[in-house]
Parts: C-alpha cells; sequence; structure tokens
C-alpha cells in the first residue's frame, strides 16, 4: 500500500453538470472519499485545477487580456477551490493545511516544501494551490512538481471516465481501455493523460501516473491499497 500520494483533481470536477462554480453535493463527497485515505493512515496531497471559474488560455484569446495575466487568473481560481475543499475536508474533522505558490498569507500558507512535508507527517492533508506560481505551466504540471517534491508514491488524476482510453469513449462505443501504459506510449501516441510537461517530469522522476473515474466510490482507497477490483489505468514504466 503506498503511504504518501498525491490527488489532483480539475476545477470542472467540482462544478458537477453546470459545468462553472463549486456544487457543494460534489465537495461533500470528494471530502468524503478523502476522508477514507486519511483513516486508513494514508498522507495526501492535493491538487485542484481552477477551470470552473477561469482558464489562463481561454481567458487570453483575443488579445484583450495577456496570457501572462490570464494564468495569473487561473492561479487565484486554484485558491478558490483549494480553501472550499479545506472547508469540507475540516466539516468532517480532518486537519487541513492550504499552501500556496503565491503569497497571500490572509487565506493561506505560503508553499514551503520542508513545511508540507513535516504537515503530511504529522497526518494533516496539504492542498496546494496557485500552480506552480509561473505562468505557462498547467495545474497538471504542478501537481507532478509537488508529488515529486513531497516524495509521494504516485500521483491520481480523479476523473469522469475509469481511465485511458485508445479513443474517445463518449464517442466511440468499441473505445478500449489500456489498463497499463509506458510513459514514451503516452507521449509518443499524445494521449491525452496530462500535458507532456507532467508526463515527461514523471518519467523522469520514474513516478506512477494512475487514471481514474472519481464517481466511483471507494476506488482511491482501493488504487492505494491494491486492491485487484479497483478500476484505473497506470502510466509508469512497469510493463
Amino acid at each position: 500500500m503506498a503511504k504518501r500520494v498525491l490527488v489532483k483533481y480539475s476545477g470542472e470536477a467540482l462544478s458537477g453538470e453546470s459545468g462553472f462554480g463549486i456544487e457543494s453535493k460534489i465537495l461533500d463527497y470528494l471530502a468524503r472519499e478523502l476522508k477514507t485515505l486519511v483513516e486508513a493512515g494514508i498522507e495526501v496531497g492535493i491538487v485542484i485545477g481552477g477551470g470552473n471559474f477561469i482558464r489562463g488560455v481561454s481567458a487570453s484569446q483575443g488579445g484583450l487580456i495577456r496570457r501572462t495575466s490570464g494564468d495569473y487568473m487561473g492561479m487565484l481560481a486554484t485558491m478558490i477551490n483549494g480553501v472550499a475543499m479545506q472547508e469540507a475536508l475540516e466539516y468532517y474533522g480532518l486537519d487541513v493545511r492550504v499552501q500556496s505558490a503565491l503569497e497571500i498569507k490572509e487565506v493561506c500558507e505560503t508553499y514551503i516544501n520542508r513545511r508540507a512535508i513535516r504537515h503530511l507527517e504529522k497526518g494533516r492533508v496539504v492542498i496546494f494551490v496557485a500552480g506552480t506560481g509561473n505562468p505557462f505551466f498547467t495545474t497538471d504540471t504542478a501537481a507532478t512538481l509537488r508529488a515529486v517534491e513531497i516524495g509521494a508514491e504516485m500521483i491520481i488524476k480523479a476523473t469522469k471516465v475509469d481511465g485511458v482510453f485508445d479513443k474517445d469513449p463518449a464517442k466511440f462505443e468499441n473505445a478500449t481501455m489500456l489498463h497499463q501504459i509506458g510513459y514514451d506510449q503516452a507521449l509518443k501516441d499524445n494521449i491525452k493523460v496530462m500535458d507532456d510537461t507532467a508526463i515527461a517530469l514523471a518519467k523522469d522522476n520514474a513516478l506512477p501516473i494512475v487514471v481514474c473515474n472519481m464517481l466511483r466510490e471507494g476506488n482511491l482507497l482501493k488504487i492505494i491499497q491494491g486492491d485487484s477490483s479497483a478500476v484505473y489505468s497506470k502510466v509508469s514504466n512497469e510493463n
């Protein structure tokens, strides 16, 4: 069983069917799922995107807003999601810290690697927000970076599909799920697991990427515990 993991959610994951904002039912469900991990003695780091509010790439289309500013706006959106997740987890009795790559001390701690690791060792959930603190990097890359920095044994990308498929399962009935993929194959075939920078960083550090459906109740814990009934795809160098 993995002892320390990082779970990555998209911002859209929090918005439910609306695609915008935060849906309380989804937030509540995710908090309960994460609580099972902590109760099992697993040290948990979290990164949440900001796409349920704004995306830097989209905001900068048309040229009115510069890409750099658009990306910083996206970082602020991840702070909103991080604080919301903190509130939900604390509602269920967990000890949580939010650490930001941008300094905003009235809301959360500034990211310090040693402090983050110490929080994890004490059983606290650590939510990493504001990406890497730099424009032009996605929250997938930020999540992979933080996972490497804290020594996570795997990064779990919790999505709305069961794993990685050879084609879009929403469009093709004959789409086949790929249970095991190599880093090089994911990069070569342009499989949309994470962006190429995130995959390359994971490869360089031999960090397994697990892709799973966040809506499968209990699946996260099964994956981490190595339960054979868990449903997921794994990107690594293993055969």
